[in-house]
């Protein structure tokens, strides 16, 4: 793949590929982009189908489902669109995720040391997830990384990503300077909706091809890349 280091596709007048640019909220989408959780996910998809009587699936087939809604998800795999049904698999799933599933989890190298790097400069960093928040924390808790957030908005069934963002908004955690940080159109498309700055980051589960079409500000190949990118500095007073 070529380097296309925080590549600003809609850079806007004034804007330099690459040129530092001060944020003072970035909030990040988990699975795909903070941590890989397709082992835990993928087989907590496939418990709950096997317990309603549907065929698994290869966990690989799984991970384009990583990121959207669990209603949404088990919809689209079942063709059933009885809203009971869909409630029963998805507690059916949370029923193994909650036990196990979180826990089958890696988080991406080099995360760590951006979240470090951004919270060191002064930025404050948030969590917006499709995933119920206590699922979030417990996460974050287990791989040593809370410290970093000052806020995490879980979702829920028949809860959008943008309906999240317009709720923190409300709640005074995002500024018009925040953005988002994620590896799914999903995210890049409830930053737009809400008039925030977007950044697509390479890594997860979002092919290029997706994340182009919903048009980011910015695009990552690493975390290094987005900390560079985003930690607070000072002002340059270079003439562009």
């Amino acid at each position: 793949m070529p380097n296309e280091a925080c590549v600003p596709p809609n850079s806007e007048a004034g804007q330099v590929a690459g040129q530092s640019v001060t944020h003072s909220v970035v909030v990040f989408d988990l699975d795909g982009t903070l941590s890989d959780p397709l082992q835990g996910i993928g087989r907590s998809i496939n418990h709950a189908l096997a317990r309603h009587g549907y065929d698994e699936w290869p966990i690989d087939a799984l991970a384009t489902f990583v990121g959207p809604p669990l209603d949404e998800t088990f919809r689209l795999l079942t063709g059933c669109s009885d809203a009971a049904h869909v409630q029963g698999l998805v507690a059916c799933y949370r029923e193994r995720y909650s036990d196990v599933g979180y826990a089958e989890n890696a988080v991406y190298d080099g995360v760590p040391a951006m979240l470090q790097s951004l919270v060191a400069s002064g930025v404050v960093l948030g969590v917006c997830t499709s995933k119920l928040s206590v699922f979030a924390e417990r996460i974050l808790s287990h791989f040593g990384l809370m410290e970093y957030f000052a806020f995490i908005s879980g979702g829920d069934i028949g809860v959008h990503k943008w309906q999240q963002l317009a709720e923190l908004r409300a709640q005074g955690h995002l500024d018009n300077d925040a953005i988002m940080v994620g590896d799914r159109a999903i995210d890049i498309n409830a930053a737009h909706r809400n008039r925030l700055g977007s950044c697509g980051v390479s890594w997860g589960f979002g092919s290029l091809e997706e994340l182009r079409s919903a048009s980011p500000r910015y695009l990552c190949n690493r975390p290094a890349e987005v900390a560079e990118q985003f930690k607070r500095c000072a002002p340059s007073t270079a003439q562009v």
